[in-house]
């Protein structure tokens, strides 16, 4: 029996049947999708993976990779079926090596991301990437659904932090390819394959990832702004001014704050009047901290902001990051919302805001909007919170992605596909580019056992 063959792989500690643990591993993190397995199985090393890949392929048994749980598209839940069985990264956790001189570590798959960054900075280095979710998910998710994040406006997205990767495919052979290099042209670029495809092409069970030197002194304020479009001026201003050194540039709308301050009633704003829009920022100008106040005051006299507060101190700097981090929690006290994670060129942002204002009113005059983003990678978080005698918003979400289609840009910026989003892939990308996705996963999983029903 396939359960028992897994049990025996894994060992004792390697696997579950306890319903209160696979109760949340098969329910969405928001709760809006719910699944079943019959069994949680927790490989320990890659071998172990190998080795559970091989015996459900031979069963022709699905498996759904798993990490933190942490996605917005159902990309890790199983099916209702009660089949498939759920594979959790989480006891591959170990930091494998740093090589300090190379700016380069290599870690297992199941290592919280929090925990690299972490690893990382003990040896006076970065690792890049930073969400939300940071205290929970593992960085195998994260490149598996190429997550973006905060810093992508200099650093790039998870894609760009990776070396190598060593992945497990559908028929448990294992591709070990972590050379730490910058540099290499020797053949097709394999781990491109498998960062951003959720699953469905492999099992990402380690990486070798890209590390920095440390920012130094991070200066952080808050803009206040009249609209969007000056936060696209206001970012090109303070690269001209202040070059390489922005390293997050988040916009929020005064709604959304609005609702962090009911969440949260100890977060205020430093401002004693209200505006449109608010821009948060982080500026990595060592003992320069004064540049940012002078690229600033220069915005103002161009008629870029209304108002501004550089924060003095760490402290004051983690209150104002903290109001960006708690939207999510704020935002689930409205209820149900529709998640919509979208891209648009940034000449694009605001008349998307705009037409999208417009589209809402005309749809469901009573929907509340909750707007936020990465305005330096073009990223929206337009998330619309239905009321309650709305049950069904699929043809608003319908009518978001078409209007983003025809500004250039894309329904899923950073999230993924998943399960979720699966119809909209078929409906914004061409024939021939669905085609060849199709062509890739039935060569690399043909008996579709690696994620099934996920992306494509």
């Amino acid at each position: 029996m396939l359960l028992d063959q897994l049990k025996s792989i894994v060992g004792p500690k390697g696997w579950t049947v306890d319903p209160v643990e696979i109760e949340a591993s098969v329910t969405e993190w928001r709760g809006v999708v719910h699944g079943s397995t019959p069994m949680i199985v927790k490989p320990a090393s890659t071998a172990e993976v190998s080795s559970i890949v091989r015996a459900c392929a031979d069963a022709g048994v699905a498996i759904v990779p798993q990490g933190g749980n942490t996605g917005m598209c159902a990309g890790a839940v199983p099916d209702e079926s009660g089949t498939q069985i759920v594979l959790s990264l989480a006891r591959m956790n170990r930091i494998r090596n740093i090589d300090v001189d190379n700016f380069s570590m290599e870690v297992d798959a199941g290592c919280i991301l929090q925990k690299v960054q972490e690893a990382a900075r003990d040896v006076d280095r970065l690792f890049a990437l930073s969400l939300g979710a940071e205290g929970s998910c593992q960085i195998g998710g994260n490149l598996s659904t190429n997550a973006g994040g905060i810093n992508v406006v200099r650093y790039g997205t998870a894609r760009s932090q990776v070396l190598g990767l060593e992945v497990v495919l559908a028929d448990g052979t294992v591709v070990s390819s972590l050379r730490a290099l910058r540099k290499d042209t020797a053949g097709y670029d394999l781990k491109q394959l498998f960062i951003g495809s959720e699953g469905t092409l492999g099992i990402i069970t380690a990486a070798s990832l890209k590390l920095y030197p440390l920012p130094g002194n991070i200066s952080t304020a808050l803009v206040a702004l009249q609209s969007p479009r000056d936060a696209v001026r206001l970012l090109a201003h303070l690269r001209t001014e202040l070059a390489d050194s922005i390293e997050a540039f988040e916009l929020v709308s005064d709604f959304v704050f609005g609702l962090v301050t009911k969440h949260a009633p100890e977060l205020t704003l430093p401002f004693d009047d209200h505006a449109p829009w608010y821009v948060l920022l982080d500026a990595s100008l060592g003992e320069r901290s004064d540049l940012i106040e002078a690229a600033l005051m220069s915005a103002a006299e161009r008629g870029l902001l209304l108002d501004a507060v550089i924060a003095k101190n760490a402290t004051e700097a983690a209150q104002l990051w903290r109001m960006r981090h708690s939207i999510a929690e704020a935002e689930r006290s409205l209820g149900k919302a529709l998640k919509h994670d979208i891209s648009v060129p940034g000449s694009k942002m605001e008349e998307f805001l705009t037409r999208g204002d417009e589209l809402l009113k005309d749809l469901i005059p009573d929907a509340q909007l909750v707007a936020f983003g990465h305005v330096g990678d073009g990223n929206l978080h337009y998330n619309v919170v239905l009321p309650g005698d709305v049950e069904d918003g699929e043809f608003v979400t319908t009518a978001i992605y078409g209007l983003v289609a025809e500004l250039g840009g894309s329904f899923s910026a950073e999230h993924g596909v998943g399960r979720l989003k699966r119809q909209y892939l078929h409906q914004y990308r061409t024939s021939n580019e669905i085609e060849l996705m199709q062509r890739l996963k039935k060569a690399l999983d043909p008996g579709d056992i690696l994620n099934p029903g996920k992306v494509i």
